[in-house]
C-alpha cells in the first residue's frame, strides 16, 4: 500500500490561473497525492475571464474540493493533516490577508493553518513591478515559514512552447514538497525530459 500524501491547492484571483490548473493535471498523475482544491471567488471570475474553462472543470481535477465560504472545511483545521499548501496562483490580496492573519474565506484560513502547523506553504505569487507593501508582505511571510515563489522564467530547458514554460514552474513548486516529476529538463542534464 502507498502512503497518501495530502496537499492542499489553493487558487486566487491572480492573473495566470492556467497554472493552478497544469499544476492539478501534474498532480493527478501522482498516484500518492490526494488534492484537497479551495478557488477564491476571484479566482473563480478569473477562471472564467483568463483561461476560458468552467468551475467544475477545474474542481474535477482535484480528489476533493470546497468552496470558498465553507470555513468547517477538514481542510481548515490543524488536526486534518496535510503535507502542506501551494497557493498558485497567489494575489497581493490574498498574500496580504496570509501575511495578516486575515482569514476572511477558506483559502486563507487554510493558508493560516498551514503555516501556524509549521507545514510548507508555497505562495505562487504573480504581479509585477512590485511595490513596498508587497515586499513587506512578501517578507513577513518568509518569516512565518512559507516560501514565496514567483513564477519567473527560465530559459535553460529550453522552452517551446507556453506549456513548456507551465511545466518548468509547476515543476519547480513540485520540488518544494519533494514530488517527483519529469515537467522539464533540469540544469546539468542532457537530452529532453
Amino acid at each position: 500500500m502507498v502512503d497518501l500524501r495530502r496537499l492542499v491547492v489553493g487558487i486566487s484571483g491572480s492573473s495566470a490561473p492556467q497554472l493552478g490548473i497544469f499544476l492539478l493535471q501534474a498532480l493527478r498523475k501522482c498516484s500518492n497525492v490526494e488534492t484537497h482544491l479551495v478557488v477564491s471567488e476571484g479566482g473563480q471570475e478569473t477562471l472564467k475571464l483568463e483561461a476560458g474553462v468552467e468551475l467544475g472543470d477545474v474542481l474535477s481535477l482535484a480528489d476533493f474540493s470546497y468552496s470558498p465560504s465553507d470555513l468547517f472545511a477538514a481542510i481548515s483545521s490543524g488536526s486534518f493533516v496535510t503535507e502542506g499548501m501551494v497557493v498558485i496562483p497567489c494575489s497581493m490580496r490574498t498574500l496580504a490577508a496570509i501575511a495578516t492573519g486575515n482569514s476572511q474565506d477558506l483559502l486563507t484560513r487554510a493558508a493560516d493553518v498551514t503555516l501556524k502547523e509549521r507545514r510548507r506553504l508555497v505562495l505562487v505569487t504573480r504581479e509585477a513591478p512590485l511595490n513596498l507593501i508587497h515586499i513587506k508582505n512578501m517578507e513577513t511571510v518568509t518569516l512565518a515559514g512559507a516560501i514565496v515563489y514567483p513564477p519567473v522564467l527560465a530559459f535553460y530547458h529550453q522552452p517551446e512552447t507556453i506549456e513548456d514554460v507551465m511545466a518548468q514552474i509547476v515543476g519547480k513548486v513540485l520540488d518544494q514538497f519533494a514530488i517527483p516529476h519529469t515537467l522539464f529538463r533540469r540544469w546539468g542534464t542532457s537530452g529532453t525530459v
